[in-house]
């Protein structure tokens, strides 16, 4: 079947459903003649006529009696173009054959061109549809920056024929994309890519430009070949999130700025409350008013913890915290967070102890401040949740061949967690029992803050529980330039056997863990009759003073039964150091104050005490000395800036309760008159000024004293800011206005005249 046949019955076939959808059909034309058509001839049959008619002639020839030669010439003659006739004939057929063989294959070649042809151009009309359905716009253009090529999308677009196009530039259509330098691509191609605004009528809208500029090998011609995608929703997304964090951003500053303002007007009367209440409680009180003043020391501490919670995590939201790292010394820092908790451990008679392995650093760098706040949390969490039993703080390396960490263990014996809840304890406003009918009061920030805490300093914070049989908190930090602990004391201990009796499981094992950790040898009894059984061979003995009976019997008991040898210590709560000297009567060596120090355990073990350590009076808190400073008699002069009048009082009461003269104005003004007057006798020692004054602020009037002193060449006296604001950048902006120290509200009385004091013997 021929290829006409078979286009002529798909045609027909097309033309008889009329459902059948238009497509482009093949045009076929008719192929011209391969020669010439000339108007057919009977040469043929002359050729016979002549033929006959010699022989005819032949004929009468020889009937007429002519010679013998012509008619045997006409007879040759005629066999000749007999024979000529039927060769030329032959010929003739084999040069048609020929000729219609040759028409053949060529028809067939044309044939098969012309398919190939409609190929290609379906090809091409499909490639174009599918680039125009896929709405990108395809440009090709010449190294001028002259349009080749350019896709219907792209005419639509620019409003144009994609055919009048041609020979136009970019920036005639009002579109500029930038000129790629031949030198970009020297390697024979380059791809860029941008964004591009096209204005339409519709307004602008944006395109993601990608070009690949192409060198030629051969002729070195250069050419552009573009196709851009309509980001205009994504450049509107982008926009609107931009907008959106903006927004973010500024009503976060403005919640941080509520929150610091709101803190700081609520520190400053807590100030008041505070300090007047331990003013008060200085005072000569019945037992019933000492319990009120208590409890309102109570209360505004715990509102005090709340405030600084909440300040935090204003802070951690708003992404304004940074660490501040800075050289520490991890044991000194779990030593002074567990004896400034041991109180409360004390009041609900659970133990609480504290043990650091012998191969902790030093020192490392560390912010030691967030460190400080986050034990506070974790070591005050578990002695509130902790009913019996105690907490246990144990510090250790965990040292590997590419990490250096310092962990941090609190583990407690109080009620344990849930499963389900040990994920959920790490977020905001989140707590255990989080029911209206809980035991355990708070805001729930305390461990979300600890965490970020953590995280920011590239720690990790985790917790381990089982329910009804306590909780485990591990804190881990990495050990940044660490400073290796003198090892000479490894096994100082060695040989050395102690014998520690005490119901206080918790404090006892973090003693004995020390003990053991230095060479020595510990064993742990709860009652006399079970410590006598480990009598043989104990050099030191440590005994609880809550066990211990009048007259010191139970010690002078257990050395009638083989602790004949041994030297005696007694562990003591910080409230029974009034008790030494019976202690010491009762034939007590030394004693250890709980919670028991691993240093201070060292130092007592490898002392060979001979008698009590002298240990100088306690001061009733809130109740400062009168001391002489820099041998000044009669005190300090002091200058308070305070617009306060409530807070003037309070630090006026304190610093002449210390012995000092104090002198109060109330504003920033009046404060730099008093210090640059030049009939002012008497020059003040210290000057503390609050931040926030009507009139004339802290900071202008520090700078305003420092200018006076540099242009009168007198000494700088010593300026402490009074500040119910306490973050990091408060502290760094007053000392780099010339500030000499910082204190926080609410005042401490007795921390205030340790700083004025301090200040003055700089």
């Amino acid at each position: 079947m021929t290829a006409e046949s078979v286009i002529a019955e798909t045609e027909s076939a097309e033309s008889v459903d009329g459902m059948t959808p238009e497509t482009p059909r093949r045009q076929l034309a008719a192929t011209p003649p391969l020669a010439p058509e000339l108007a057919a001839s009977n040469r043929e049959g002359l050729a016979f006529v002549t033929l006959v008619a010699i022989a005819i002639l032949a004929c009468l020839a020889h009937l007429t009696g002519a010679p013998i030669f012509i008619t045997g010439g006409l007879l040759a003659a005629c066999m000749a173009g007999l024979a000529i006739h039927l060769r030329s004939k032959r010929a003739h057929r084999r040069t048609a054959a020929l000729l219609d063989a040759t028409t053949a294959r060529s028809r067939a070649e044309i044939e098969t061109l012309a398919d190939r042809m409609w190929e290609m151009q379906e090809s091409e009309e499909r490639f174009r549809g599918l680039i125009d359905a896929l709405g990108d716009l395809v440009v090709h253009r010449d190294r001028d920056g002259h349009i080749v090529y350019a896709n219907k999308v792209f005419g639509d677009l620019v409003e144009s024929d994609p055919r009048d196009l041609a020979g136009k530039t970019l920036v005639e259509l009002g579109i500029d994309v930038g000129i790629v330098p031949d030198a970009a691509f020297s390697d024979h191609e380059c791809l860029s890519s941008t964004d591009v605004a096209i204005r339409t009528p519709n307004g602008p809208r944006w395109f993601s430009w990608i070009e690949l500029s192409v060198r030629e090998k051969d002729s070195g011609t250069v050419s552009h070949r573009a196709i851009a995608r309509d980001i205009t929703a994504r450049k509107r997304a982008e926009s609107s999130l931009i907008t959106a964090r903006e927004r973010a951003e500024y009503a976060s500053q403005a919640k941080s700025r509520f929150l610091a303002t709101v803190s700081h007007e609520i520190r400053t009367p807590m100030n008041g409350i505070m300090g007047m209440a331990r003013l008060l409680a200085d005072t000569s009180l019945s037992l019933e008013q000492q319990t009120y003043v208590n409890a309102v020391s109570t209360s505004a501490s715990a509102l005090l913890a709340l405030i600084e919670d909440l300040l935090d995590y204003s802070k951690i939201e708003a992404g304004r915290f940074d660490p501040e790292p800075q050289p520490m010394s991890v044991r000194e820092i779990a030593d002074n967070v567990v004896e400034l908790l041991s109180a409360r451990a004390f009041a609900k008679n659970i133990g609480l102890g504290c043990h650091v392995e012998p191969d902790v650093p030093q020192m490392i760098t560390a912010d030691p401040g967030r460190v400080r706040q986050v034990l506070l949390n974790l070591i005050g969490n578990a002695i509130k949740f902790t009913d019996s039993g105690g907490v246990l703080v144990s510090i250790a390396r965990a040292r590997t061949e590419t990490t250096d960490r310092i962990c941090f263990t609190i583990a407690d014996t109080g009620p344990g967690l849930r499963d389900e809840d040990m994920e959920r304890i790490f977020e905001e406003f989140e707590q255990a029992d989080g029911t209206s009918t809980r035991a355990h009061g708070g805001a729930g920030l305390g461990l979300a803050i600890s965490k970020r805490l953590i995280a920011a300093m590239g720690g990790t914070i985790s917790v381990s529980s089982r329910l009804g049989q306590g909780s485990e908190f591990v804190v881990e930090i990495p050990a940044i330039s660490a400073v290796e602990a003198p090892q000479n004391r490894r096994n100082a201990l060695l040989g050395r056997r102690a014998v520690i009796l005490s119901r206080n499981a918790i404090e006892a094992d973090a003693i004995a863990r020390t003990i053991r950790a230095n060479g020595g040898t510990v064993d742990l009894a709860t009652t006399a009759a079970q410590a006598i059984l480990y009598a043989a061979g104990c050099d030191v003995l440590l005994i609880d003073a809550a066990m211990e009976e009048n007259e010191g019997r139970l010690l002078k008991r257990l050395r009638q039964s083989g602790f004949t040898d041994c030297e005696a210590i007694t562990l003591i709560a910080p409230t029974d150091r009034g008790m030494l000297g019976e202690f010491r009567a009762n034939g007590y060596a030394t004693f250890l104050a709980r919670p028991v120090r691993d240093s201070t355990l060292l130092r007592v073990l490898l002392t060979n005490h001979v008698g009590i350590v002298a240990q100088p009076p306690l001061e009733k808190r809130g109740t400062p000395s009168v001391r002489a400073v820099g041998g000044r008699r009669g005190g300090l002069s002091v200058l308070i800036a305070e617009d306060n009048d409530i807070n003037a009082m309070l630090a006026r009461a304190t610093l002449l309760k210390a012995g000092h003269r104090v002198k109060v104005v109330g504003n920033g003004k009046a404060a730099v008159e008093a210090v640059t007057d030049a009939a002012h006798r008497n020059r003040f020692d210290v000057v503390l000024m609050d931040l926030h004054m009507p009139v004339m602020d802290g900071l202008d009037a520090i700078a305003a004293i420092r200018r006076h002193e540099e242009e009168t060449a007198t000494p700088p006296v010593p300026i402490m800011v009074l500040s119910a604001d306490s973050q990091e950048k408060t502290r760094h902006a007053v000392l780099a206005h010339g500030a000499s120290g910082f204190v926080t509200k609410p005042l401490d009385p007795e921390a205030l005249v340790n700083a004025v004091e301090a200040q003055v013997a700089a």
